[in-house]
């Protein structure tokens, strides 16, 4: 008994300190600032595209990728983050590259609740901010639809087909009325319940290799169209 009062006590000090640790950094600052500063300046003529999101970017590099070699692509996504942490950090982890365009795929855990309670106008507030920066440093910006999400294996019943409809309908507008380039991986990928193909994810909310294999010429396609743009 007395060994797992040892135990316990120590898992739980444990647990403190990486809470402790999260909250010192809640946007999760450090996670890339060695890459960061190991990145050379583009070169001229070179297109550096930033991929800002949460683990839907993140994981791509891991499933597929392929996709993102001999390109000068820049994944920095993190898993689990909210738009107020991609904000905080959107100077450190997209300005500061110097990139030609960055693609903003975002929203999808504000809406599970991640970070706390989020109505749509503070998920999308911290939205057209990060493009307000990225227009106010020259950077081209594709704005990405949230993908479709029948529920959250992590958080079930939470019911968000419908917000991020929702969403994604202000996100269109926005894009037209500011002339930018929107993104729409929704309409590819949903199926009849709002949700994600199951040919798509394994998990109904983030892609496996089919899905990114069909988010990539989308994104390919989108980005041109961005660096096309006056």
């Amino acid at each position: 008994m007395k060994n797992f009062n040892s135990l316990f006590a120590i898992l739980l000090l444990n647990f403190f300190m990486t809470q402790k640790l999260k909250a010192q950094d809640w946007p999760n600052l450090n996670k890339y600032q060695k890459e960061n500063l190991a990145l050379s300046t583009p070169t001229v003529g070179q297109n550096r595209v930033v991929f800002m999101g949460d683990s839907i970017t993140e994981f791509w590099s891991t499933v597929d990728g392929t996709y993102f070699q001999g390109k000068p692509y820049v994944n920095r996504g993190i898993s689990g983050q909210t738009t107020p942490q991609m904000l905080i950090r959107f100077r450190a982890d997209v300005i500061d590259l110097k990139p030609s365009v960055v693609v903003i795929l975002a929203g999808i855990n504000d809406i599970a609740g991640n970070t706390g309670p989020a109505t749509l106008n503070m998920i999308t507030n911290n939205i057209f901010s990060m493009v307000e920066l990225a227009k106010a440093h020259n950077i081209k910006v594709v704005l990405c639809s949230v993908l479709p999400a029948f529920d959250f294996p992590w958080k079930p019943n939470q019911q968000p087909a419908d917000k991020i409809t929702a969403l994604n309908e202000i996100l269109i507008n926005y894009t037209d009325t500011n002339n930018l380039v929107y993104l729409d991986y929704y309409a590819t990928m949903v199926d009849e319940r709002k949700g994600l193909q199951a040919e798509y994810s394994e998990d109904g909310v983030h892609p496996n290799k089919r899905g990114y294999q069909v988010m990539e010429p989308l994104a390919d396609n989108a980005i041109a169209l961005a660096l096309s743009m006056k």
